[in-house]
This record gives C-alpha cells, sequence and structure tokens, in this order.
C-alpha cells in the first residue's frame, strides 16, 4: 500500500493534483497551506541562483503602441502612440548558471514594463502552453527536470516518467520535441505571456486576452546535432549572440499582439481558455496588432540589471488583471516570494527592479538591505491622520474580479468539448507541421528517450506518442526499438 503524502509536520495531504479553488472557476484560496507550504519551499531549494530560469540573458528596449486597443483596456501603456521603457529578460528553463544555451528546454520570455502606474511584468516562455495546469504539480515537474540527489546527473527517465504520468504535458512536450525546442538565437524566437489575462476598457467592460510577441526576424531553430556542437563549444552562444547584435545596433524587434475573447464566450469555447495547457485558435479569435518591442540597449552591468532582474505576474496595472487560469494565479504568489528570498526583502528597490515612470508611496519598511525610506515625519501604518497615503480604489488595479461558483472545491478545470489532453498536440502533430517537421520531431524524441528511459516508463512513452497520434507513436516505438537493438548488439 502507497504511503500518503504529508505536510513538513505529517500531516497527511488532501491532494497532489489540485489546488483548492472556490469553485471550478474560481481563485486559489490562501488557507491552502499545503499548497503555499510546497511553492514557499521549493522557492529556497537552492542558493543563491534562480530555481528555475537561472541561465539567462537580457537587454532594454522600448514598446511603441501602434494600433488603437483602448476599446479593450485602458492600461496607459497600450494606448495608441504610447511609448513605454521595458527590460526583457530571455532564459533556459532547467539549467543551471553555466549550462549551455543550446540545451533542448523552452525558453524563458520574461518583459518588465516601466509605466507611469507602476511596473507591469508579463512572464511567459517561447511557447504558447505549458506542461501541467495547476501550479500544486509544479515543484513536481521542475525536480523532474534537474538532476538526481544520489549521483547528482540529469536522468532522461525520470523526464519522461513524469510527463507520461501527466499527460496532460503532451502539448508542450510536443512543442519542446519539436523544432522550435532549440532556437536558432533568442532573437530567433516567439515569445507568449501563455496564460489567459484580463484586459478591462475605461467603461469598465472586461475581455480575456492571450499575449504573442511575433519576431520580425524570423522563426529559425537549431538541429539536434547543431546544437549539441555548439553545446561543446560555446556555452553562452544565445547570450553572447543577443549582446553582440545589439552591440552593432542590429536591435532585435517583436511586432505585439493579443488575441481578445469576449467574456461572456468563455463558458461556451470548445477547449477550456484558462486551461494553460491549450491554446486558442487563431480561426476563433485572430491575432490583433498592439504594437512594435525592440530591444536596443545592452545592460551596463549584467549582474545589476540582469541576475537582480525580478519579474513577477503580480505585478498589474489599471487596466490589466488576473483570471481563473490556476498556473497563473499560482505565480502570483509564488514569484515575489522567491525574490524575497533569493534577492531579498527589499529586492523592489534595486536599479532593474524600481519603479521608474512611477511615485512609490508604500509602507513597508526596514528589513534587510533597506536603500529608499520615507521620511521621519510619514506615518509608518495606515490608515492615519498626519498626511501618509491612502488606498485610491478608483486608481488601483481592478484585474482580480470575475463571476464564479463560490463553492470551495479541489477540481480540474470544468470539461469543454474538445478538452482532451492530447486532442491539441495530435492537431499540431498532424495539421500544423509539415512532413520534415514530423521527421525531425520522430527523430528528437527517439534520440532523447534512447538517452537513458527504461521500462516501466519505456512502456507508457509508446503509449503517450501514440495518443497523440497514432502513426507519430508508431514511427517513436520503431525507432526506439531498433536502437536499443543496435545498442545490445553494439
Amino acid at each position: 500500500m502507497t504511503e500518503p503524502t504529508t505536510t513538513n509536520t505529517g500531516i497527511p495531504v488532501e491532494s497532489d493534483d489540485e489546488s483548492l479553488t472556490a469553485g471550478a472557476q474560481g481563485p486559489i484560496l490562501l488557507h491552502d497551506h499545503y499548497l503555499i507550504e510546497k511553492l514557499a519551499q521549493f522557492n529556497r531549494e537552492r542558493v543563491p541562483e534562480r530555481i528555475v530560469h537561472a541561465k539567462g540573458a537580457g537587454a532594454y528596449g522600448e514598446l511603441v503602441v501602434t494600433n488603437d486597443v483602448s476599446r479593450y483596456t485602458k492600461a496607459k501603456l497600450f494606448q495608441p502612440g504610447a511609448r513605454t521603457e521595458s527590460l526583457a529578460r530571455f532564459s533556459t528553463v532547467a539549467g543551471e548558471q553555466g549550462s549551455p544555451d543550446t540545451w533542448r528546454d523552452p525558453r524563458g520570455f520574461a518583459v518588465k514594463f516601466y509605466t507611469e502606474d507602476g511596473n507591469y511584468d508579463l512572464v511567459g516562455n517561447n511557447t504558447p502552453v505549458f506542461f501541467i495546469k495547476d501550479p500544486i504539480k509544479f515543484p513536481d515537474f521542475i525536480r523532474s527536470q534537474k538532476r538526481l540527489p544520489g549521483n547528482g546527473l540529469r536522468d532522461h527517465n525520470m523526464q519522461w516518467d513524469f510527463w507520461t504520468l501527466r499527460p496532460e504535458s503532451a502539448h508542450q512536450v510536443t512543442w519542446l520535441m519539436g523544432d522550435r525546442g532549440i532556437p536558432k538565437t533568442y532573437r530567433h524566437m516567439n515569445g507568449y505571456g501563455s496564460h489567459t489575462y484580463q484586459w478591462i476598457n475605461a467603461a469598465g467592460e472586461r475581455f480575456w486576452v492571450k499575449y504573442h510577441f511575433k519576431t520580425d526576424q524570423g522563426i529559425e531553430y537549431l538541429t539536434q546535432a547543431d546544437a549539441d556542437r555548439i553545446a561543446g563549444e560555446d556555452a553562452d552562444y544565445h547570450r553572447k549572440d543577443l549582446w553582440e547584435a545589439i552591440e552593432r545596433g542590429d536591435f532585435p524587434s517583436w511586432t505585439v499582439y493579443v488575441q481578445v475573447m469576449p467574456v461572456a464566450e468563455a463558458e461556451g469555447y470548445r477547449f477550456n481558455p484558462f486551461d494553460l495547457t491549450k491554446v486558442w485558435s487563431h480561426k476563433d479569435y485572430p491575432l490583433l496588432e498592439v504594437g512594435k518591442w525592440t530591444l536596443n540597449r545592452n545592460p551596463r552591468n549584467y549582474f545589476v540589471d540582469i541576475e537582480q532582474a525580478a519579474f513577477e505576474p503580480s505585478n498589474v496595472v489599471p487596466g490589466i488583471g488576473f483570471s481563473p487560469d490556476k498556473m497563473l494565479l499560482g505565480r502570483v504568489f509564488a514569484y515575489a516570494d522567491a525574490h524575497r528570498y533569493r534577492i531579498g526583502t527589499n529586492y523592489a528597490q534595486l536599479p532593474p527592479n524600481q519603479a521608474r515612470a512611477a511615485e512609490v508611496n508604500s509602507y513597508s519598511k526596514e528589513g534587510a538591505m533597506r536603500y529608499h525610506y520615507n521620511e521621519p515625519n510619514v506615518p509608518v501604518y495606515a490608515p492615519n491622520s498626519f498626511g501618509g497615503p491612502h488606498a485610491a480604489p478608483e486608481r488601483a488595479p481592478d484585474g482580480g474580479i470575475w463571476d464564479f461558483d463560490p463553492a470551495i472545491v479541489r477540481a480540474g478545470y470544468l470539461r469543454h468539448a474538445e478538452d482532451g489532453d492530447f486532442t491539441q498536440a495530435g492537431t499540431l502533430v498532424r495539421e500544423v507541421l509539415d512532413d520534415a517537421q514530423r521527421e525531425r520531431l520522430v527523430r528528437n524524441i527517439v534520440g532523447h528517450v534512447l538517452g537513458g528511459v527504461r521500462e516501466p516508463v519505456l512502456g507508457r512513452v509508446f503509449e503517450y506518442w501514440k495518443n497523440v497520434d497514432a502513426d507519430l507513436g508508431k514511427r517513436v516505438e520503431e525507432g526506439v526499438r531498433a536502437g536499443l537493438d543496435d545498442s545490445s548488439q553494439g
């Protein structure tokens, strides 16, 4: 009989799968103490590099709005003609500080906008989906991509064990094993907000949105062979490319788009629009151009500007808000908590994280490495009668509001008509990829599986890919079996 999961104090855990929410579409609740314990402890596993996205590069730039999307949002940075300074950080996910840039891995795509209403952070990836849909699974997912505790080695068997036990991962794993799993450079990849966010216009109307940053340099990728060669020749290949391109004046740019879904259409859409493992069809919700985003200035000091940069989905400004996307709601807590641990409770005072176009009137005080502080005559509490700042609801973001069932449950997303775990992965294989891309996908999967996957995981790998696409699964199994036969004969 399997022993029960417990908290760190031995209390049995109710679920490893679902966070506690106010109804199936409602927000995650703070009193889910096991979720908080799991995320908070996970954030503190390693010192001092980031537990996730440790290896990266970044630069400063500017967003220029070229289209009028004011009917959907009152956010000042998205008004016609607006120009907003920004900071970007691109990264691998699983690798450590010294790991090669060209490992097969999703790439982080994080952007900080310095707006007059405060900093707005958009924290996404170079893929529009993710491996899991509930934050309670996130520490387990990342640990499966890291190193074994005994020998300190990465382990493909551990990765495939997790993926095949979480079939919701199929869509992202199909992206990962395809061409876009190893971008040629950071300049040659798209970026996505990935999550569903909320936009609110001046009249108070609400819309669900997804962000797309389409590279103006074109999508280009590395083959596995080229990536392996470069990993041995230049571990900092992507970091160097970004730096050198900006230094020579070849400023990379992306055209920014959004998909917009009226709130009333969400419940009846064929996929749950808040499920991070799913995309919205561009035929159903076409891309709407917002503007041009360009990186045009390298950091003066990599450690100060990039290593100390702190991006967090909790940073939203008026006109932008959250959604019932459970992964997003979990990250709203987890990112800020990770920064407090990694770079200190006063991390918002570090140069890359300071508000640059907005005034800060905060009651936070003291703590390690405090640099800025209020004048002695400013009260340290609220409310007060002596001129200290007071909350202004009319100026604050109001994007934490949506209709939901108030029942407290542990439940997966509401099932929509086509919400199968393998549905969109299969569509990607059959309808988006061409024959050459499918061939490379098979080779990439076979090569990765032959890197140490063994039974009983191996059998589940074959079934996993047959569920994505029967022909693809058949070709993967044939390729792996042939590779295993060759190795045994050799």
